[in-house]
């Protein structure tokens, strides 16, 4: 699959009522290779689902984007060679209006964190959406939010 990803970061204040109700998935990600203004290879494993996926930054909130599916053990057998590299997270999926707010609640070494995550369809809604009130700072572009420094910390 490829694509290009559009999207807004923010921290999140205070986390929505009703998020119990969402649609949740346990998420543990490495890097194989990790060039933060540049390109990174990541591994992922979302609930039962395992990927590879290719991204190339193109600019600020705009990357380009190619996911490979796994086996379960194609993952183990490339997951190694991320040590150092990784995160845990429990990702709430809550639609929106219009869109699709992906909120992560960070585990492990990066625990505390929440952000949430809108990809929009084309840059003139990245550039008109109003972010709920429970929403709180925009990081979108602060690479110390990236998953990439949080993996690496």
């Amino acid at each position: 699959m490829s694509s290009r990803e559009i999207e807004r970061k923010f921290l999140v204040r205070r986390l929505p009522t009703g998020l119990k109700r969402s649609r949740r998935y346990s998420i543990a990600q490495g890097y194989l290779v990790t060039e933060p203004d540049a390109r990174h290879v990541r591994l992922r494993k979302k609930g039962k689902n395992a990927s590879l996926t290719f991204k190339l930054v193109r600019g600020s909130g705009v990357r380009e984007e190619r996911e490979i599916k796994l086996t379960p053990k194609q993952f183990a057998s490339l997951w190694p060679a991320t040590a150092g590299r990784r995160l845990q997270k429990v990702r709430y999926e809550i639609p929106w209006r219009n869109v699709l707010i992906e909120i992560d609640i960070y585990r492990g070494e990066n625990k505390g964190l929440i952000v949430a995550e809108v990809e929009f369809p084309n840059r003139a809604s990245f550039r008109k959406f109003k972010p709920p009130d429970w929403f709180g700072r925009e990081v979108t572009g602060d690479k110390r939010y990236s998953n990439i420094a949080l993996a690496n910390e």
